[in-house]
């Protein structure tokens, strides 16, 4: 009798023990929500999904026994279309967790209802600091950049360099006005000046009545809070205007390799930028590059790097956790070092912020370029201690 108690309660404790440690439903699923049809679509996109199944398989495809699965859709910049699509994921596909979410208004809408649902996400795409601050979650983590760490970088740098007054075309949504607010109070604190300011539709087309507004303001500098596609439009309708031929200097504020490579070296060289990855640093960000090339035709922005160190850094979480129950794995989302090509160093504070070095990027001449892709200089690396807001006095509530 005391045999059959023993295995009984050794039967109960291995029992409960497979219960904590295995997926309930069998497999851990990721889901890669972005603009995949839109102005964003070089910005993160297919490419992005890319980079979250590379994650995977460099974690070996399996997590606590079971395979790791990476679904996407396109919200098409619209928080209604992405919201219905996150709750299908969550109540009906048993979705774990989504990730990616380009475009601020979307990355909002979504992290409201993955709070609700008590669901992680893990936004790589978006930028607006409201994600960390005041509309923060214990499931939410912002991952690659934010609008705090573009105004100290690229808004830093002019104003350093006699930039001290500004006019802003800005993106009409939450991300743009998040933009332009950080760095015009980056520029204020630093004794220089706002003009004024013009907002413009998402993916505009014609933008010669924004720019005669920004030139007739007589501002240094044009500070492009926008873009994707919008940044690259803007750029190449400010030189029809003559804008930085009549003295006046253009800010992208948010531009990456993808936008750089599709406006080319001749239209691009010499602006200043801000990115948070740049693929031909160093040997390991070298080898991961050229990884991505060969399975998407193009080298990676901070958004595709970023992602696939989300997605890595998910499974890490689920695997020390030994469950895929979001509180759990939340906590060990906060606890854990980020060690990745991306986040090197990287911390994660106690509102979701992964504070992680950032790099101050000016885009090379035609003749400096010495291979395909290489476009950029390293004028700077911006410690993540400077880069981003001090979780304690972001706003979030979560933050004692």
């Amino acid at each position: 009798m005391r045999k059959m108690l023993l295995a009984s309660a050794a039967f109960f404790v291995a029992g409960a023990a497979a219960a904590v440690a295995a997926p309930s439903d069998g497999k851990v699923k990721i889901g890669i929500l972005n603009d995949q049809s839109g102005v964003y679509a070089d910005f993160g996109g297919k490419s992005s999904v890319e980079a979250a199944k590379m994650a995977v398989e460099d974690f070996g495809g399996s997590v606590l026994g079971v395979p790791v699965e990476i679904v996407d859709a396109d919200h098409q910049n619209k928080p209604d279309i992405a919201s219905n699509i996150a709750r299908q994921w969550f109540d009906t596909n048993q979705v774990d967790a989504i990730m990616e979410l380009t475009t601020s208004s979307v990355a909002l809408a979504v992290q409201a209802i993955a709070k609700e649902k008590k669901k992680i996400d893990i936004v790589t795409g978006a930028a607006t600091t409201e994600l960390t601050g005041k509309q923060c979650s214990p499931y939410g983590f912002h991952w690659a950049y934010d609008t705090h760490a573009l105004a100290v970088g690229t808004g830093g740098a002019l104003v350093k360099q006699g930039g001290d007054s500004w006019f802003f075309l800005t993106a009409d949504y939450a991300f743009g006005y998040s933009l332009e607010q950080q760095t015009s109070d980056f520029v204020k604190s630093n004794g220089g000046k706002v003009l004024g300011s013009v907002r413009h539709p998402l993916a505009s087309t014609d933008y010669s009545s924004f720019l005669l507004q920004a030139q007739s303001s007589g501002a240094k500098v044009v500070g492009l809070a926008n873009a994707g596609a919008d940044t690259q439009n803007a750029i190449k309708q400010a030189a029809e205007f003559g804008i930085t031929q009549g003295g006046q200097r253009l800010a992208a504020l948010l531009f990456t390799l993808a936008e750089v490579h599709g406006l080319g070296l001749q239209a691009a060289q010499g602006l200043t930028l801000t990115e948070g990855f740049y693929w031909n640093r160093d040997e390991e960000s070298r080898k991961f590059g050229e990884r991505f090339l060969k399975r998407t035709g193009k080298m990676p922005n901070m958004i595709h790097a970023g992602t696939y160190s989300a997605v890595l850094q998910y499974l890490k979480a689920v695997q020390k956790a030994g469950t895929d129950e979001t509180e759990a794995v939340a906590k060990v989302m906060h606890e854990l070092p980020v060690d990745d090509v991306f986040g090197r160093g990287g911390t994660v504070g106690k509102n979701g912020r992964m504070i992680h070095d950032m790099y101050l990027l000016e885009v090379k001449k035609p003749a400096e370029s010495k291979e395909p892709w290489d476009y950029y200089k390293v004028l700077a690396t911006i410690p993540g201690k400077d880069a981003y807001i001090d979780p304690a006095k972001s706003g979030c509530d979560l933050v004692k």
